[in-house]
């Protein structure tokens, strides 16, 4: 055992949210492929992305369908979770989160029917996520003052 540190894989994450009719804002959490638990649309960053804002939309788009855009140029939080490789090894991700104000949703998109969809309060959505700190900054979510 060397005693080194693990690399942290790093991935970036879109948090769509919308206003809704009372004034507050909802937000948008999708189930995973693999456990079916709940999370935000998030992948890896791949060379056709200009930025790691980008990356979050273009992924919000493949696996949500959301159509929007990302509002400012920094991330309003991360969180880390353990993922497990195809080789069974488990690796920390630090996953840079984005917030995506949304226009509107596609009739069609890459991963339609693989997920599901659910429109929540911040509060809600803090419950239904495994992650802590991804509970904590769903929990305190305000949208960007540049909405």
């Amino acid at each position: 055992m060397s005693g080194a540190e693990p690399k942290l894989s790093r991935q970036f994450a879109a948090l769509p949210f919308t206003i809704g009719v009372d004034g507050d804002p909802r937000v948008l959490l999708i189930t995973s492929r693999g456990t079916g638990r709940w999370v935000l649309p998030k992948g890896w960053p791949d060379g056709a992305d200009a930025t790691n804002g980008e990356t979050a939309r273009r992924e919000a788009f493949e696996e949500a369908g959301v159509q929007g855009d990302v509002v400012g140029l920094k991330e309003i939080g991360a969180y880390r979770y353990q993922q497990t490789g195809k080789d069974g090894v488990a690796a920390t991700c630090r996953v840079g989160v984005f917030a995506l104000r949304v226009s509107g949703l596609a009739k069609t998109w890459p991963e339609k029917g693989q997920r599901v969809l659910r429109w929540c309060a911040p509060k809600q959505a803090a419950r239904l996520v495994q992650e802590p700190e991804l509970a904590a900054l769903l929990s305190s979510f305000k949208p960007p003052v540049e909405f």
